[in-house]
């Protein structure tokens, strides 16, 4: 199954290519700085593959939640990419989230079943979700969310997964274990039968970026009245 899969929803962008058996991986900078790479990296890979966008069963991309900014660019560059494939009749695209592409790249690293995905959503907050692992395939339990460090729920036994123990430390569930991992092109690919078998792909106008936060920044007033509640 020929796919591409990439994620510019963190500060490090991802890209990975299947072909058969094989597949082909990128990373750089991402957040802001993926806007200006990510179109000539994915190209690159494609080219190391042997791959047109044509022959692709389906444009797989992180949706969200992460960087208001990543998901933006990624977004936009799924729809312009799938929009302009096979002469303009498209391919289909795939939008995952990525929480549970989080969960997977520690399950990958770490053979972890049950995980409560973590990222840093700044301002101090962690986007968060609880998947476990069973039959095969990540199953979500709950809804995806957005919160205080200290007010996510880590079942016993569950592992947090994400990159959001550096920013808050013992904030975030201090007696739970805690591995790093970040949402990844590979994780999204290892994803994408499974979401592909459950009916996920659209049209590339469907293609939507998932947000939690309406606002993305704060006021000075707002930034300072946070850093004073987080020093009590």
């Amino acid at each position: 199954m020929p796919l591409l899969a990439f994620d510019t929803s963190t500060d490090t962008l991802s890209i990975a290519v299947q072909r058969g058996d094989t597949v082909w991986e990128h990373s750089g900078p991402g957040g802001a700085q993926a806007s200006a790479t990510l179109v000539a990296s994915v190209f690159g890979l494609l080219e190391q593959a042997g791959l047109e966008l044509g022959q692709l069963d389906a444009l797989v991309f992180s949706r969200g939640p992460g960087s208001f900014t990543g998901l933006r660019t990624a977004c936009a560059v799924a729809q312009g990419l799938a929009f302009g494939a096979n002469a303009g009749r498209g391919i289909p695209v795939l939008p995952i989230d990525t929480l549970a592409a989080v969960a997977e790249q520690a399950r990958h690293q770490h053979g972890c079943t049950e995980a409560v995905a973590v990222l840093d959503a700044r301002m101090d907050e962690v986007y968060f979700a609880r998947y476990q692992w069973q039959a095969g395939a990540w199953q979500g339990v709950g809804t995806i969310g957005l919160s205080a460090p200290q007010e996510v729920q880590v079942p016993p036994g569950w592992t947090v997964a994400g990159n959001a123990q550096a920013a808050y430390a013992e904030r975030l569930a201090p007696h739970a274990v805690h591995v790093h991992a970040l949402p990844t092109g590979a994780a999204l690919l290892r994803l994408a039968p499974h979401w592909l078998a459950s009916g996920h792909a659209v049209t590339a106008a469907e293609a939507l970026p998932l947000y939690l936060r309406d606002k993305v920044a704060q006021t000075t007033a707002e930034r300072a009245a946070a850093k004073a509640a987080a020093g009590h």
